[in-house]
């Protein structure tokens, strides 16, 4: 373990350095010897690894984003080679090289904090063996080992004796129902930040191993923490159950925000995106606009909310541009009413026909007002009928159709009539 140690002793000093430095502010505070001094400056510890991880978590989000611009070329691939699990899985990863996306990029802000969450865990550990470490000299390491949070020292853990929890006077009781709190909640918290980015926050429509790895890790990660939190001193605990809290608070701003391309997060934030867009008539704000831009660029590759979006502009009388920006259609025609208030003209409905009687249908229909029975119009004379132009007496072709009629063909020779039979 010391041969381990010396060799992060790059990380661990200036761990210490930043928890003394942070001690000193919050001593000032709570005292020099009090729980709250040294517990704060755990938690600050965490705010300050965090907050220097942000770029590399913008970074991941950038990853992400282009792992989802990917989604409908691994759909491609898992319909081509659904029935060979291999091959797509092969495929899947010749797309990963060819675009240079990492699907494990999400990984990256808990690779990157390891190393300080294992300088904090020996200079804690250092602390419960009465061992200096680092910046914290001896008198720092009695303050450190005096202080408790909620009855229980910082250097316990749930695997301590009665004897050495006594060492740090404290009882063990208390120690183990702290401890057991306190790893109940890091694993929950962690439960429920990779349960919310998986059912809010993931294209369901494409079935891809990452999502299925995120799947796994999502009841794996808590049961490890659940196993070896039980190994942890009580810094420790309050490190990793600080970094859960932000990470959770961290990925539901994303989630609210930022969500992925066709999961239920991306629903609820047009929905929102269209009543405030409709009420004010225009976007607000960068992040607005290029929320509208990347639907507009898609086209026909627009998912289900993204068109729902669309066609919500629409109803309004609104029209999104190539710009991220949104104006007024040109085929809502706006009038405006007797009072003033402007109005939508709708398009005048089709008249149906109305229907007619048995007998109307008969007779050819209503006659209006003063227009001649056809019996009138059989009895008036040729001249009187509009147009002057008389009628022949018989319609051009009427014998001949009277002959076919009567079984005679029009011309030639005609057809011998069977003899009857007897």
């Amino acid at each position: 373990m010391d041969t381990i140690a010396s060799l992060f002793s790059f990380i661990t000093t200036p761990v210490s350095w930043v928890i003394v430095q942070f001690h000193k502010v919050y001593g000032a505070l709570f005292g020099d010897d009090s729980g709250w001094a040294w517990g704060l400056s755990i938690v600050s510890l965490v705010i300050l690894i965090r907050i220097c991880l942000i770029p590399l978590f913008v970074k991941q989000i950038k990853a992400t984003r282009a792992m989802q611009t990917l989604q409908p070329e691994m759909k491609k691939i898992q319909e081509r080679y659904k029935n060979d699990k291999q091959r797509q899985s092969e495929e899947m990863m010749k797309l990963y090289k060819e675009t240079g996306t990492n699907p494990l990029s999400s990984c990256l802000p808990i690779l990157a904090q390891s190393p300080f969450f294992f300088a904090l865990y020996h200079v804690l550990n250092s602390i419960a063996n009465n061992d200096t470490v680092g910046v914290i000299n001896q008198s720092l390491l009695e303050s450190a080992q005096k202080a408790h949070i909620f009855g229980a020292p910082l250097a316990a853990k749930f695997t301590d004796s009665t004897s050495e929890v006594a060492a740090l006077d404290a009882s063990l009781t208390t120690v183990r129902i702290v401890t057991a709190v306190m790893i109940v909640l890091m694993s929950a918290s962690q439960f429920y930040t990779q349960r919310q980015l998986m059912t809010k926050n993931v294209d369901t429509t494409v079935k891809t191993p990452f999502m299925q790895q995120q799947k796994m890790l999502m009841y794996i990660f808590p049961v490890m923490f659940a196993v070896f939190g039980i190994n942890f001193p009580v810094g420790v605990l309050v490190y990793w159950l600080t970094t859960n809290v932000w990470t959770m608070g961290q990925q539901m701003y994303v989630i609210h925000n930022n969500p992925t391309p066709g999961s239920k997060a991306q629903a609820a934030y047009l929905e929102r995106l269209t009543k405030h867009v409709t009420h004010h008539g225009k976007t607000r704000g960068r992040g607005e606009r290029a929320v509208v831009k990347a639907i507009v660029a898609k086209g026909r590759d627009r998912n289900e909310y993204e068109r729902k979006f669309i066609n919500g502009l629409s109803k309004a009388g609104l029209a999104a541009q190539a710009d991220g920006t949104v104006v007024k259609s040109e085929a809502a025609v706006a009038t405006v009413a007797e009072d003033g208030t402007p109005t939508t003209a709708a398009a005048p409905k089709r008249q149906q026909p109305k229907r007619q009687s048995k007998a109307q249908r008969q007779s050819g229909g209503p006659k209006a007002a003063g227009e001649p029975t056809s019996l009138e119009k059989s009895d008036a004379p040729e001249d009187a009928k509009p147009g002057g132009a008389k009628k022949s007496a018989q319609k051009p072709g009427s014998g001949t159709r009277s002959k076919a009629q009567s079984g005679q063909r029009k011309g030639g020779p005609q057809r011998p009539k069977s003899p009857s039979k007897k």
